[in-house]
């Protein structure tokens, strides 16, 4: 059974699809008129049934648009890369790529794509492809892994954290797709983001603050650490060098929105400082602007908490 008839199982439809139906090119129109199909390129469509539920999902219109470009490029095409990525929810760094993302295996086809659709060469061995309502996507193991290898660091650490973070994949799952594929380009590359990566990041924010950290020579922190003082909780921070007595703090865009919020943090970080802590915020732009001055400001911190009358205890 061919992908496309797996797709017209759950609502994509081509013309030839439709026509082994015996369905007449007006009867054809009439299905679109009165909304039984939906058109999603030239001779591919979508049921009312799955418009519908893709209606409800965040990414439905990406997805019934990665549907078609697959569809129109053949059972063998699968939907990979930064398409992938947003279908199954990671996070990526910057705004989402305004081109679907296909891959297909050498020798199939032509090497150029559809327009609007970046068509990449590659083996898809079985394990390394799913579904997202029966649409083939890359697992999310082999599209980290993909990006891992296409992406600067930065990037794919992004990648990487947001998939370990939310459970949908994990470093033995990264690595057997890297052992499924030794002698492939910017392997050796996705094999040290894998090493680096990190599942208690929680945010792309915090994801950059480790790799600026590291590329500026600082020693690697624990992260989302609790911290209380005399046996009462303060909170849990991003993260913190304990043998240096000095925490950082990632402040994302909302953090400081709610006044009460703002209030809240800003006596917890009376409390830790109390408690013999120094505490450092960085913000997007710190980080992306000038890390090596967010690097800086951390040891300097190091250095005072060194100079305390009392240190922190822990």
């Amino acid at each position: 059974m061919s992908r496309n008839t797996r797709l017209a199982g759950i609502g994509i439809v081509t013309t030839a699809h439709i026509r082994r139906a015996h369905r007449s090119v007006r009867q054809i129109r009439s299905m679109i008129e009165n909304g039984e199909l939906v058109r999603l390129g030239v001779g591919i469509y979508a049921t009312a049934d799955l418009a519908e539920v893709a209606e409800r999902l965040d990414v439905g219109a990406l997805l019934l648009s990665a549907a078609a470009a697959v569809t129109a490029l053949g059972p063998t095409a699968v939907v990979s890369h930064e398409t992938a990525a947003l279908l199954h929810g990671l996070s990526l760094l910057g705004p989402p790529p305004t081109v679907l993302t296909v891959t297909r295996p050498p020798g199939v086809g032509s090497r150029s794509g559809k327009p609007g659709v970046r068509l990449h060469s590659a083996a898809l061995p079985a394990e390394h492809v799913g579904g997202r309502l029966a649409v083939p996507v890359t697992t999310v193991s082999r599209t980290v892994i993909d990006l891992a290898r296409s992406l600067d660091f930065r990037a794919s650490v992004v990648v990487a954290d947001s998939a370990l973070q939310q459970n949908l994949t994990t470093k033995k799952e990264l690595r057997a797709v890297i052992d499924a594929c030794p002698r492939w380009r910017g392997v050796r590359a996705a094999g040290a983001v894998v090493e680096f990566a990190d599942s208690r990041a929680e945010s792309p924010l915090e994801s950059l603050g480790r790799v600026a950290f590291h590329e500026c020579g600082l020693p690697p922190p624990e992260l989302q650490v609790v911290v209380s003082d005399a046996g009462q909780f303060i909170g849990r921070v991003d993260f913190i060098w304990k043998q240096f007595g000095t925490v950082a703090e990632a402040d994302g865009a909302a953090k400081y929105e709610d006044k009460s919020r703002a209030s809240y943090e800003f006596r917890r970080d009376a409390r830790l400082r109390d408690a013999g802590l120094e505490v450092v915020h960085f913000t997007w732009k710190d980080i992306t602007s000038d890390a090596n001055a967010v690097a800086n400001s951390i040891r300097r911190a190091f250095e005072r908490a060194r100079n305390r009358r009392e240190p922190w205890p822990g």
